[in-house]
Parts: structure tokens; sequence; C-alpha cells
């Protein structure tokens, strides 16, 4: 593989037909790249036991595969229909020598959130890393083509959710545990077809801030990480065949990024690492800046 990064990953998807939500990898022309064959880990996670929304599939699959093999046992929250997805992603965790444990259900659902918790707590010992990486997209023609009860599950899904978490987690955390939330570009860049989407995001960003302040002093980091145009089965559901087959070349880049790349952000910044990181927002996105 060259180490190029403009060519170092596919620059074109072509064909790849849409998707429903909330869209699999199973379902996918072209296959995401997880880390599965590439990702070496250094035991930056040994001992420590993460709790990863969205953890099926994209992101929270190559952030799973990563974490095992930093030496964390995981437990993955996903939606019941996405559970293919999730087998396959136990089965590189367990691969990696690495317990996981299988979480179904909805996180808009604020007592499946502390049942998160509790089951991560029961079933894997204790608790000390927290990815909040599940999120809904939704799209927008114009203004008066926004569905009000889509904006209502966004925010259930994507800000409530990451605070009910966090407030059930934090108490099962000790000093030098971590929070990572996953945030977007679009948080600054904010699309004029995605701004539900980006509200969401910038919520989010501003949420990882004011948690940072309120959790240090139990000493619990938290932090985010920003992708751009990330290809995760998100996108088939949102995206045209035609758009998807560009995906990413209007970053300087000029290609979309593949979760495997954000995995080492997610890595630094719940080890030790990261240890004098804490309210930061994290860019990986092909060059698109955020500040």
């Amino acid at each position: 593989m060259t180490s190029d990064p403009r060519t170092s990953q596919p620059t074109r998807f072509p064909g790849e037909p849409q998707q429903p939500s909330p869209g699999l990898v199973a379902e996918m022309k072209t296959k995401p790249d997880h880390g599965e064959e590439s990702y070496v880990g250094k035991g930056l996670l040994k001992g420590k036991v993460a709790l990863i929304t969205g953890g099926d599939s994209g992101i929270g699959k190559a952030v799973a595969i990563a974490y095992a093999r930093e030496g964390a046992d995981v437990a993955i929250s996903y939606l019941a229909v996405e559970q293919a997805d999730a087998e396959d992603t136990r089965a590189w965790v367990e691969k990696a020598g690495q317990r996981c444990v299988l979480l179904p259900g909805d996180i808009r659902d604020r007592d499946h959130c502390v049942a998160l918790v509790e089951r991560t707590v029961a079933d894997l010992g204790s608790l000390d890393i927290l990815v909040n990486n599940a999120a809904a997209q939704t799209m927008n023609e114009d203004l008066a083509s926004i569905d009000d009860d889509e904006m209502q599950d966004a925010f259930a899904a994507n800000v409530f959710a990451m605070l009910r978490l966090a407030k059930a987690a934090a108490p099962h955390m000790k000093p030098g545990s971590a929070i990572v939330n996953t945030t977007s570009e679009q948080a600054k860049v904010a699309a004029k077809s995605m701004i539900v989407y980006a509200a969401t995001k910038g919520a989010i960003s501003s949420l990882t801030v004011g948690l940072s302040n309120l959790l240090i002093d139990k000493g619990i980091r938290v932090n985010a990480v920003a992708p751009g145009p990330i290809w995760t089965p998100i996108q088939p559901i949102a995206k045209s065949t035609e758009e998807l087959e560009t995906l990413g070349q209007d970053t300087p880049v000029g290609r979309a990024g593949q979760p495997a790349e954000l995995a080492p952000a997610y890595v630094l910044l719940a080890s030790r690492e990261g240890s004098y990181m804490t309210g930061a927002v994290i860019a990986v996105t092909g060059g698109v800046p955020i500040n």
C-alpha cells in the first residue's frame, strides 16, 4: 500500500447502492477498512473496559478493533437490526484475545442508556472508557422540508443520549478514565442540506468542553473527535449513488477517509498518551479546517 495520503485508500466508490436507515456494512459494495488487517496495538489500554455506542460498524467498529488490540475489553451498543455487523465486530475483538459484550437497543430510550452502563459494569467488571459515537444523520432540501419528528430523534440520539450515558457512567469511573465523543466537521461547516445534523454536532462540541470542565475534578478527561467525510454505512443512507462515487474529493486530501484512519485518535484520547488533553476536539477531516 502506498504511503501517499492522497492514494493510500480508495478515491472513488462507483456503483455504491443507497440503503435505508440505519445502514449495514454487510450491504455495502465497497467495504470500509476498519483496520481489520492493519491496526497493530501497543498495549496502551491493557486492562481497561470500554463502552462504545455504534460499535457495530463504521468508526465505532474501527475503535472497537483498535481498543481490543490495545488490550481493552469492549461492550458495544447498536440497534437490533444491525446484529450481523455487531457479530462481526465481536469476532474481531475476540480474535484479539479480549472479551466483547453485545448490547442491542435504542439509545434514544433514557432507560436503555442507564442499562448500557449497568450491563457493561456487570458483565466486564468496570468501566474506564465511554465512547459516544452512535449518531442519526438527517438531510433536508430546504427549511420547509425539515421533519419535526426526525429533528427530535436526531437530538435524542446525538445529544441527549450522550449526556445520559455520561451521567450514568461517571459514578463508575476512576481517575484516569476517559470519555471520547464523536462530533463532526459539520459542527463548523454546517452544509445547508445537513443543518439539523450540524446543530447536534455543534452541541456535542460544546458539551464536550462543558463536560471536561465538570469532570476533571474527578480525574476524568473528556475530549472529542471531529471526522470529515468517512466511508461508513451512514453515507449510503443520505447520499445518491452519484454523490457517493466522488465522496470526499472536495477535501484537500482529495478522498474520503476510512474508519481505520480515525481509530488512532480515539486511542490517543482514551490512553495515558493523552493525559494532558481534555476539552479538545481533534479534527480528522482530510484537511478541511474547523477552527
